[in-house]
């Protein structure tokens, strides 16, 4: 029997925190959703936000007060913060079934990720211990007296830390990245992917009610980031995980190029698994890959950059590599994640829905649909409510253009054979830049 799960049931307003205090925009909102009914969740807005105010005050009070902090002393911020999660684990993880659609199990996976990142950056911190800059490799003398010196060492930027993240993964993402830079004497402003940014949200209420943080030292926007970008300048960093289309805009925007500002990127992939010709069907290396590739494909819907999107099996053994991931794939329960049974929710926005259906339907037209074909009901949604797709497995030639062309982000791989020497094999792997 379906049960109800003890999601989000009100409308919740989302506030940014600038210049240490915390702000809600005046203008039109953009409205979070759950995935698996489409109801309302929370709206936020930034308009009116003071995104200049905002750096400077990072700069000028954030950045002086971590610098005055040793590895050790920063590391101990970053474990504070990844016991403060810990703490409200639970309803953390209900907030990432809530607005991200995730499962229990992907929502702990998000979360618990965020927590044992900061706290193994806590620990490098206290290994680092009290120095305030990083020695780069030994001193050498540089002219015929050894009064004259040089050495490298590595300091802390004089600027901010910016972060745009993705909507999958709003606790862990955010936790990689800030944790990075805190450690290197850096103010953070962090921005979530809006669709899903409760749950990130959650968490910096976390760290602004408990004051974990220096003032100025982590800044936080729910919602557009406006013209923050065009006001960065030579001392910031800008890290960003996304489309590569939007990565490109961000990388030539004038400001970025004008002032040199650091871009750093994490885009599309097309990550490959390939099953290689002495793994006899059956044998434990046969059925970890088997395993391995199915898992891969429905964790978090498919909607995370490690997935495996393309499958590269010995012509000699495709057809029951096929059969295999087909009947694992078609076991997946499909539904809203509150519901018992259910091993796989939605994806994640409605625009998610509309390119990964759009994605499936191209890599189709060159190839064999093998799963994903029928009707799908999934359970304990409203019905013609939610977004959701089926695991989706299509066969298709090596020659196929669209399996090598763009990553189709949901729970979708294509199989392809190949001759069954290696050299053939990493040659398709290279022609989508994926990895092994």
């Amino acid at each position: 029997m379906a049960t109800k799960s003890r999601l989000v049931t009100h409308m919740e307003e989302l506030r940014s925190h600038l210049a240490g205090e915390w702000f809600t925009g005046n203008g039109k909102a953009a409205t979070l959703v759950n995935p698996s009914t489409e109801e309302a969740l929370a709206q936020t807005s930034t308009d009116g936000a003071d995104f200049g105010k905002a750096l400077a005050f990072a700069r000028n009070t954030g950045g002086p007060a971590l610098a005055e902090l040793t590895f050790a002393q920063r590391g101990e911020l970053l474990r504070a913060m990844s016991k403060a999660i810990h703490a409200q684990r639970d309803p953390l993880i209900e907030a990432g079934m809530a607005n991200g659609g995730n499962t229990r199990g992907d929502a702990k996976f998000d979360i618990d990720g965020a927590i044992g990142t900061l706290a193994y950056y806590a620990d490098l911190g206290k290994e680092l211990g009290d120095s305030r800059l990083l020695v780069d490799g030994d001193g050498v003398q540089l002219g015929r007296s050894p009064r004259f010196w040089g050495e490298h060492v590595s300091v802390s930027r004089r600027g901010v830390a910016v972060h745009i993240n993705a909507f999958n993964f709003p606790a862990w993402g955010m936790a990689e990245k800030a944790a990075c830079a805190l450690l290197a004497g850096m103010p953070v402003l962090s921005k979530p992917g809006t669709s899903t940014a409760l749950l990130a949200y959650r968490i910096v209420q976390l760290f602004v009610d408990q004051k974990l943080l220096p003032a100025g030292a982590f800044s936080f926007v729910a919602g557009s980031a406006g013209n923050l970008v065009e006001l960065l300048d030579g001392q910031d960093v800008l890290a960003f995980t996304g489309s590569g289309d939007t990565a490109a805009t961000l990388r030539a925007m004038q400001g970025v190029v004008s002032r040199s500002v650091r871009v750093n990127v994490e885009a599309d992939s097309l990550n490959a698994a390939v099953l290689g010709p002495d793994a006899a069907v059956g044998s434990e290396t046969y059925n970890l890959f088997i395993k391995d590739v199915a898992r891969d494909a429905t964790q978090k819907t498919g909607q995370k950059c490690t997935a495996i999107r393309r499958v590269f099996a010995p012509e000699s053994v495709v057809d029951q590599v096929r059969d295999e991931l087909a009947a694992r794939l078609e076991a997946v329960v499909v539904g809203s994640p509150g519901s018992e049974g259910v091993t796989m929710g939605p994806v994640a926005t409605a625009a998610q829905l509309r390119d990964v259906r759009a994605g499936i339907e191209r890599l189709a037209g060159e190839g064999e649909l093998v799963t994903g074909k029928g009707k799908l009901e999934p359970v304990g949604a409203p019905a013609g409510k939610g977004y959701f797709v089926a695991p989706t497995l299509v066969r298709a030639s090596a020659s196929a253009k669209a399996v090598h062309a763009h990553e189709v982000f949901g729970p979708v791989a294509t199989l392809i054979p190949f001759s069954g020497k290696a050299a053939d094999a990493s040659e398709l792997v290279r022609r989508g830049g994926g990895a092994w």
